[in-house]
């Protein structure tokens, strides 16, 4: 593999997706803009002309903020790469740990720095949206102490997690020969299904309050739902998810006999007891059409093919030259073709991203079918209106933009495909 193609192909790719980008978000704030004033004809009388501008306005700043955190990536980007950034880190790191402290402490570290390098430099980023656009609009709740507390959490959960995985799939690239990417990903696949079972009681409780569902009433009605799909779950829990945002959400966690279902408080505080039961239903049917399990499988064959693809890319010189860094051939180089690989990908897998979308956005529409079997379809329409008002999602979203970015379906659509008896 020359490294001059590399450097071109990579170049192409994230050029191109910049300026694709860029132009979809403008697209999305000039649509969003010159329809702010108009409530669409089938939401005259649910949607309020207050409301309908609250969520065009929250759209358009948080589209000007993405032009800018947009921009502001692909030149952090060229800087890990054509630029050498990642390069003399790697050199900084290889020439104070290695021979002394081992190959694998200085690739460990060379993670660790890449990790940590790259957090500072999003922080004021992640600061803005929470104090800056989510505070303006009445979505922020979290004080300085708590997004602070959350920044430590995080740093130490992915220090506890992240190392050790880390560690395993460096030895496992060193020890198990040309066919390290399959071992890797049977490894992965183990991670992943692992953390599905801990993430609800070890993980998630550190971060928020969980607390058994107190209302009674609901909970039969909700248990009586459950019973009538086929699922079991081990617990209701109403989660305090007003302590950060007074977005609203319900979800599914976990797998096997730890599956729970949970509720943010603020989505218990806005809907009626039917409404609950019918967005509840919609999860369920997220199960019952094997949802889950398609994108798992999609997940993990995607994950397989990557590896696969990296396995070959590892051993090419032109892989690492063409993308800005030396590699010392007398040292191990796994650390630094992970981290070339994961900053490489995205400007060329961007341009698949509507595929994905489109199978997140029919997914969505079958969940929906399924609930208003399952509960009353107007109670599902009343709390998807009611969603989409305290989220202030755009009633009139760009369609080009829907289709290589929302995972969900516009309201209008999702609305509109519900059955006449439910709108």
């Amino acid at each position: 593999m020359q490294a001059m193609t590399v450097t071109t192909a990579f170049a192409f790719a994230l050029l191109a997706s910049l300026a694709f980008k860029l132009w979809l978000a403008t697209r999305q704030m000039r649509h969003v803009a010159q329809h702010r004033d108009h409530v669409p004809p089938a939401f005259v009388g649910t949607v309020t002309p207050e409301a309908h501008r609250k969520a065009a306005d929250y759209t358009l700043a948080k589209g000007r903020f993405g032009l800018l955190t947009t921009a502001f990536g692909s030149a952090v980007l060229l800087g890990w790469t054509l630029l050498g950034g990642l390069d003399a880190l790697n050199a900084v790191l290889r020439d104070a740990l290695l021979p002394g402290a081992g190959a694998m402490v200085y690739q460990l570290a060379l993670l660790a720095a890449f990790v940590v390098i790259g957090t500072v430099i999003d922080l004021p980023f992640e600061w803005y949206s929470a104090f800056r656009i989510e505070q303006r609009f009445g979505f922020n709740r979290m004080t300085m102490g708590l997004w602070l507390a959350d920044l430590a959490k995080g740093a130490l959960v992915g220090a506890v997690i992240g190392l050790p995985l880390a560690a395993l799939v460096l030895w496992i690239m060193q020890a198990t020969g040309g066919l390290w990417w399959l071992w890797a990903w049977v490894a992965w696949v183990g991670f992943n299904l692992l953390l599905l079972v801990i993430y609800p009681t070890v993980i998630a409780p550190l971060f928020n309050k969980f607390s058994p569902l107190p209302d009674e009433a609901l909970k039969a009605r909700v248990q009586a739902l459950m019973q009538r799909c086929g699922f079991a779950a081990r617990g209701l829990f109403v989660m305090d998810g007003s302590r950060r945002s007074a977005h609203a959400n319900a979800y599914f966690t976990g797998l096997g006999a730890a599956k729970r279902v949970v509720f943010f408080d603020t989505l218990l505080e806005r809907l009626t007891p039917g409404e609950v039961e019918a967005v509840l239903a919609h999860e369920l049917g997220h199960f019952k059409r094997r949802h889950v399990v398609k994108r798992m499988a999609g997940i993990f064959g995607l994950s397989l093919a990557g590896l696969a693809l990296l396995g070959w890319l590892a051993g090419q010189s032109g892989f690492y030259a063409g993308l800005g860094v030396a590699p010392n051939m007398a040292a191990p180089n796994d650390a630094l073709a992970l981290l070339l690989f994961m900053l490489a990908l995205p400007p060329f897998t961007f341009f698949v991203s509507p595929l994905l979308a489109h199978f997140s956005r029919r997914h969505e529409f079958e969940a929906d079918a399924y609930a208003c079997q399952q509960a009353d379809g107007r109670d599902l329409a009343n709390a998807l209106l009611k969603l989409h008002e305290d989220n202030a999602a755009t009633l009139t979203p760009d369609p080009l933009y829907v289709r290589f970015y929302y995972s969900h379906p516009p309201a209008g659509e999702r609305l509109a495909a519900l059955p006449q008896g439910a709108r």
